[in-house]
């Protein structure tokens, strides 16, 4: 299932159950309500509210999804008043399929995309014919076939590289063989496939060590795929979601995420 399939089931969902309590919208004196994914963005914000907010006067609730789907439709209905777990280009996508009114507030930090094996101890050992797991939402997946490019094990057709499919793979010598699962499963297929392109939170999550654990990983360097802020249009100059991003790219939190990921998570 791609991404429109599965927003459509939640955005009839979200209609059904109503709007949610506006949060910091219909009541200025109400915490922030910020959508995460558990790892790494949910520590940051844990971080950020126990250590920093204070300074701003801040006050925020951290609600957590394991999903890339339910962050932004609660945000849409009203349920949360941000959220911070996702990128430009997915937030692109999402928008492009809603209709969503969503705003890009900053970037906060890149986790690097992986390759992962429990079989295999480098790229070079997989065998012709070898399964791959790559996420399944646009651009995820485009995403992790870009670093497949990148290190030499398929070719995308020219000019696809930004919204690639496994349909786009126009060269691909060792012949592997693409299963396309939701990013979340991706760590749990490592069981029965050759090697897996995992997104660094979830690889983190599993407790893998993407610097050191990953047969080949995104470079930091000119990644367009930071993890930042996002709210909804009627907040994006609301002084409380400035003061957030304010927090979330002071130097407490680059050097918080450097000293507890050690690598595997860079702040921008």
């Amino acid at each position: 299932m791609r991404i429109r399939a599965a927003l459509l089931g939640a955005l009839l969902l979200a209609a059904g159950c109503g709007s949610g309590d506006n949060g910091a919208a219909g009541n200025p004196d109400a915490p922030l309500k910020v959508g995460v994914s558990p790892v790494p963005h949910a520590q940051v914000l844990r971080y950020v509210a126990d250590n920093l907010a204070a300074e701003k006067n801040l006050k925020i609730e951290v609600v957590e999804f394991t999903d890339y789907v339910q962050p932004n439709t609660a945000l849409v209905d009203g349920s949360l008043d941000a959220n911070y777990f996702q990128t430009v280009p997915y937030l692109d996508t999402f928008k492009s399929e809603s209709g969503a009114q969503l705003e890009w507030i900053g970037p906060v930090h890149v986790e690097p995309l992986g390759v992962y094996s429990n079989k295999h101890k480098s790229l070079a050992d997989l065998p012709d014919g070898a399964q791959v797991a790559v996420a399944n939402d646009a651009t995820n997946e485009a995403r992790g076939l870009k670093l497949l490019q990148d290190n030499g094990l398929i070719k995308i057709k020219e000019g696809a590289e930004k919204t690639a499919t496994i349909r786009d793979i126009a060269e691909n010598p060792k012949n592997l063989r693409f299963v396309e699962l939701e990013a979340a499963q991706l760590p749990r297929s490592l069981e029965d496939t050759d090697a897996a392109v995992v997104n660094g939170n979830y690889a983190i999550d599993a407790g893998l060590k993407p610097a050191d654990d990953a047969l080949a990983l995104e470079k930091a360097e000119g990644n367009p795929n930071a993890n930042g802020l996002v709210t909804r249009a009627e907040l994006k100059d609301d002084q409380r979601i400035k003061d957030l991003l304010a927090l979330l790219q002071s130097q407490q939190v680059k050097d918080y995420i450097k000293d507890t990921f050690a690598g595997s998570v860079l702040a921008v």
